[in-house]
């Protein structure tokens, strides 16, 4: 889709609020139409204005059922828990006996078309201990409402809950919505308003408006937005099904899809522009930095390459998610994203001379070391990982050091002069798409395998002459061979080397390479090997396999029923008291993981399973104040 208006303006208030997680996607807001309204911008400007103290320091709406039913005009009939109003249902009450403490929503929006009879049938249909959430009935609740204390921090645990669950406000709102089935949430603190996303069994997102923000001129795209999401229209049946706000964030989820198998192909680009990388780094060394290694294990160099984009997905999956140090000096210093920042300022700046600078290289292999090992000082401290993907010994020559060396051994070495523009193009590719900034909060398990398989099945090899990628399947292919075979054999030999087959007889009367090129046109890979690689240049050759089977993306949507039917006969057999023991003692082998989607579907379900078998038992352990009940049980599974 073309960057229209549209487009750019939802980029524009999303990139103004950073949202944490995937919940809303502007591709998706355009394809049904989510317009936002300068008008009503100003509108809603103008009554959160009225909402609220003047003399306020920071600016904040004095209670949540005003901001509801003035700024967003919702229908007061469709919120239950208001005085004299509808009363909230009693399954909206999520009991915590492990910790003696309970979560229930302030208020409940009730979805189009409802009437007051179904939140009042609603009020005794909660699910007994022996059944599970997701299987009730659907809820008559489109979103639950959290209202806290003015100002109170939304991620830090509440200071002020000295028993019970002590977890943050935020935690305990996403912890209501996946025990009751209501997968769209509200938590108000009078100066923010959050919606948060948590579909059960699915990572969670949130966007957070201010209203400090939202009051400002330049924040007028946000206040046009708050209302185009969450306005009365989007949570009506004013608008058809696929444009009302449950329809848009679902659709938001499965774009996320496509957006996996773009990313894989990137993916593949980085890798390919690392290998030039350090085939660069190689040839400033004269061959010594790769020549022991190529020579007795050139697979070697290969797993060295992958290891390292791993190392940058995990390191900046961990960061989107606040796993990693929150100190200036990690921010400014350590962090991948913040290299990137560094390193697209300078391509703006110097863009000639990003390939003739070095530095961000030895950076990284500050990071990996850190992160393997363990260190640190004051807020700037690392547990020691270990584990071979951190490994600075499994692939010395990362490091600059010869093959199958350790850190022991030797002195001290230069790391290899990988280039800045290097660094700088593998991590656009895997940071920026379509012109966003991806955020990897938003991916699931199974898309960052998709990631890892899509580098999987090639073999590294050098060219013995002048060498191109083609596509369909981006096989390199030799020039010299295929000018050497007859003229009229060259199509059935590219049809057989490369799997491309090519019309017309511009390849039979190529007389050089360069008519060569010009025959193949666009089915060359130039995205992996712009120019021809010279005669001795490492490049990635796809496998018979890879060549068979191909990279694919395995959505949930098609993981889910076939793990579910796999495991239905099992659950029959254990019975619906099945014990927590007999859940976890069950054993699961996929011979043919690839990227792992189905087992992390079955881990998925056997866990939603477990916290069933401790509700029977009344045996739910206590959980860390960090994790909800499926968290932890997927961890033990």
């Amino acid at each position: 889709m073309k960057d229209v208006p549209e487009l750019a303006i939802h980029k524009e208030w999303l990139g103004q609020i950073q949202q944490v997680g995937l919940v809303v996607s502007p591709h998706v807001l355009v394809k049904q139409n989510v317009g936002i309204d300068r008008q009503k911008a100003l509108d809603v400007q103008t009554r959160l204005r009225a909402l609220g103290p003047e003399d306020a320091e920071e600016p904040r709406v004095n209670a949540f059922l005003d901001l509801a039913t003035q700024v967003l005009e919702w229908p007061a009939d469709l919120i239950a828990g208001t005085p004299g109003g509808l009363e909230l249902a009693d399954l909206l009450t999520v009991a915590l006996p492990e910790y003696e403490d309970r979560l229930a929503p302030e208020y409940a929006l009730l979805g189009p078309r409802e009437e007051a009879q179904s939140a009042e049938s609603a009020k005794s249909a909660a699910p007994t201990s022996a059944q599970s959430p997701s299987k009730s009935a659907p809820s008559p609740y489109l979103a639950l409402i959290s209202v806290v204390s003015v100002g109170a921090d939304l991620d830090k645990p509440n200071p002020g809950h000295k028993d019970g669950w002590r977890a943050s406000h935020h935690a305990r709102l996403e912890r209501l919505l996946r025990e009751s089935g209501v997968s769209i949430g509200l938590l108000f603190n009078h100066t923010h308003l959050r919606l948060v996303y948590a579909p059960r069994g699915e990572s969670s997102g949130h966007l957070t408006f201010r209203f400090r923000h939202l009051l400002e001129t330049q924040g007028r795209p946000m206040a046009g937005a708050l209302y185009a999401l969450l306005g009365e229209r989007r949570v009506t049946d004013a608008l058809p099904d696929a444009e009302r706000l449950p329809a848009l964030l679902h659709e938001s989820r499965k774009y996320q899809n496509v957006v996996s198998t773009k990313l894989a192909d990137q993916v593949l680009e980085a890798l390919w522009e690392l290998l030039r990388g350090f085939q660069r780094a190689n040839d400033e060394t004269k061959g010594t930095l790769l020549a022991e290694a190529l020579r007795e294990s050139p697979q070697e160099v290969y797993g060295g390459l992958l290891s390292t984009l791993m190392r940058l997905v995990f390191i900046l999956y961990a960061e989107d998610r606040g796993l990693m140090p929150g100190s200036d000096v990690y921010q400014k210093h350590y962090a991948v994203s913040g290299l990137f920042e560094r390193l697209r300022e300078d391509a703006a700046r110097y863009p000639d001379t990003m390939d003739a600078r070095f530095g961000a290289w030895a950076q990284l292999l500050a990071l990996f070391r850190l992160i393997h090992d363990g260190g640190g000082h004051g807020d700037l401290r690392f547990p020691p990982r270990h584990g071979r993907l951190f490994d600075p010994d499994a692939y010395p020559f990362l490091e600059g050091r010869p093959h199958a060396s350790t850190r022991v051994q030797g002195a001290l070495v230069d790391p290899p002069r990988v280039p800045d523009g290097t660094v700088f193009r593998v991590l656009q590719n895997l940071l920026v798409l379509e012109g966003e900034r991806l955020s990897y909060r938003a991916l699931d398990v199974e898309q960052i395998g998709s990631v890892y398989e899509a580098m999987m099945g090639f073999a590294l090899q050098q060219a013995a002459g002048p060498a191109i990628a083609v596509r369909p399947k981006h096989i390199v292919v030799n020039l010299a061979e295929l000018l050497a075979e007859k003229p009229k054999d060259r199509a059935g030999w590219l049809a057989k080397t490369a799997e491309l087959k090519l019309t017309g007889d511009a390849l039979a009367k190529a007389a050089t390479t360069e008519e060569l090129l010009a025959a193949i046109g666009k089915k060359v890979s130039r995205e992996y090997a712009p120019a021809p690689l010279p005669p001795g240049a490492m490049f990635l050759q796809p496998t018979e396999e890879r060549r068979r089977s191909g990279s694919h993306y395995t959505p949930r949507s098609l993981t889910q029923p076939i793990v579910a039917t796999t495991f239905r006969p099992i659950f029959e057999r254990l019975g619906e008291r099945a014990t927590p023991e007999q859940i976890l003692d069950l054993k699961v082998c996929d011979p043919a993981m690839g990227s792992g989607a189905f087992l992390v579907e079955a881990c998925r379900l056997l866990a939603e399973r477990l916290v069933r078998a401790w509700e029977v038992h009344k045996a739910t352990p206590k959980v860390p104040d960090d994790e909800d009940v499926l968290t932890y049980a997927r961890r033990l599974v």
